[in-house]
């Protein structure tokens, strides 16, 4: 049997999300499988999977040390050189301003360098993050696309996570701009609003009128000329590879891209410009009413600056956007 008393900062979640993630690596019909035998029990009494934690809560998991041991054990943390731009830390949140080319969480080909992996390894250092006696693992609550830049919030504490995932899913307040630099001449403002549609098998995402989820792009025109234009994209909702999608279905793909993008376009640009990378970066976040635990964020705006060989490409354009 686990005996664990649950602290502030663990409770106010259902009870299965805390024993999932006590037990990382059991199968969700063996969790499952223990509240139906009534196998958990908080304060000595039987509770269903939807129980709502309370701090000081006393909560019973009636397994064996071999199984805790077996359904616990962590991937081990490779040491990595930390290699992100801090905008903003406190005891809840770092904010970051992401490379281009770095993956957020790994995959098949790389696990090593990865934001996750960079951001364990900095906390790590710095004291605040036990791998083997933490209840929780610092993570991002929400992503990028590999291939763009700019502002990712990390969540400390468990609490911090719930809460920013829960900004971020409803996002009235919560406002994120991108700058984007396209290919032809954009209008001066538009509102897009294309539904869209994502094919697992090839991970590409199309407008589909039939079958596609809401989703909404605005943008204003910053600067710009017959053959480009600089963008500030305002994402209203939040869909896989959106801004991407709806600037290209409107004859207005970003510079770089390699998925949805004027591949000739592209190869033109970087023989001229030497610059191949995909031109799209979240250069900016605001918070609005806030509440919880995160709610001193509440009102205010964070900005991740341009890497270096962007501001030179818009230098060399002559474009306005000498200040992001």
């Amino acid at each position: 049997m686990k005996q664990i008393v649950i602290k502030k900062e663990d409770s106010n979640q259902r009870v299965d999300k805390y024993v999932k993630k006590m037990l990382p690596n059991a199968p969700l019909s063996f969790i499952y499988k223990l509240f139906r035998k009534k196998d958990v029990k908080i304060n000595n009494k039987w509770v269903k999977e939807n129980y709502i934690l309370n701090e000081n809560d006393e909560l019973k998991i009636f397994i064996t040390d071999e199984q805790f041991e077996e359904f616990t054990k962590k991937d081990d943390i490779i040491p990595v050189t930390v290699k992100f731009e801090i905008i903003y830390e406190d005891e809840n949140i770092i904010i970051i301003n992401k490379d281009k080319g770095m993956l957020v969480h790994g995959d098949k080909k790389e696990n090593k360098w990865t934001i996750q992996n960079m951001l364990l390894n900095y906390l790590i250092q710095k004291g605040e993050y036990h791998p083997k006696t933490s209840n929780f693992t610092p993570s991002l609550i929400h992503r990028l696309d590999r291939n763009t830049s700019g502002i990712l919030i990390c969540a400390k504490t468990l609490l911090a996570s719930q809460e920013g995932m829960e900004l971020f899913k409803n996002k009235e307040n919560i406002e994120k701009h991108y700058l984007a630099l396209t290919f032809n001449k954009a209008k001066n403002h538009d509102i897009i609003n294309l539904p869209l549609s994502k094919d697992s098998d090839n991970n590409l995402v199309r407008v589909d009128f039939k079958n596609g989820k809401e989703a909404i792009t605005e943008y204003n025109l910053i600067d710009g000329n017959d053959e480009y234009s600089l963008l500030d994209v305002n994402l209203i909702t939040g869909r896989t590879h959106q801004i991407r999608v709806h600037l290209s279905y409107n004859k207005l793909p970003i510079i770089g891209d390699e998925k949805y993008g004027d591949f000739n376009l592209n190869k033109k640009f970087k023989e001229e410009f030497d610059y191949e990378k995909q031109f799209l970066h979240a250069y900016s976040i605001t918070f609005k009413n806030v509440k919880g635990c995160l709610s001193y964020l509440s009102n205010k705006t964070f900005k991740a600056p341009l890497k270096e060989k962007e501001k030179e490409v818009l230098k060399r354009l002559k474009t306005k956007g000498k200040n992001y």
